[in-house]
């Protein structure tokens, strides 16, 4: 759905809560300016969700070619099938790191699945559920 939210939003009267939106507000609040990206390789490298976090004056870091096949693999042939293994968080948290010594103060999880492999207690750096971010903020536009 966010992906084609720039066509939607023409077509009906009230504002879409975006989720990179809202991500890219909670992580405002908390001042960090530059970020990791974790999420399927469309997420990562298609401008629907990099886009909306660079408007917000975010600086977006994603990992390597590589680090994007393995995190792509990873939810499509293992998370979503309920298959977790140590050995991906393992690598989850390699990419993590080097998202880390790249620069990055924090890092979104930009796919549901994620957060089924790695918590924050495995990692030094903010992790950002987006999924969590963006369902608090709509709660609040629902209920102010």
């Amino acid at each position: 759905m966010h992906k084609v939210a720039p066509q939607i939003q023409k077509q009906i009267a009230i504002p879409i809560l975006h989720i990179a939106q809202a991500t890219a507000e909670a992580l405002l609040e908390n001042g960090i300016q530059k970020v990791g990206l974790l999420g399927t390789k469309y997420t990562m490298t298609q401008d629907f969700y990099k886009e909306k976090l660079l408007e917000a004056g975010l600086e977006v870091l994603i990992p390597d070619q590589a680090g994007i096949t393995e995190v792509n693999r990873i939810i499509y042939d293992e998370l979503c099938l309920g298959d977790i293994k140590g050995s991906s968080k393992q690598a989850y948290l390699a990419i993590i790191d080097d998202l880390k010594n790249a620069g990055a103060k924090a890092v979104i999880l930009g796919c549901t699945e994620i957060g089924l492999l790695v918590k924050q207690a495995d990692t030094d750096l903010l992790l950002y559920y987006a999924t969590v971010i963006h369902a608090e903020k709509a709660a609040e536009w629902a209920f102010g």
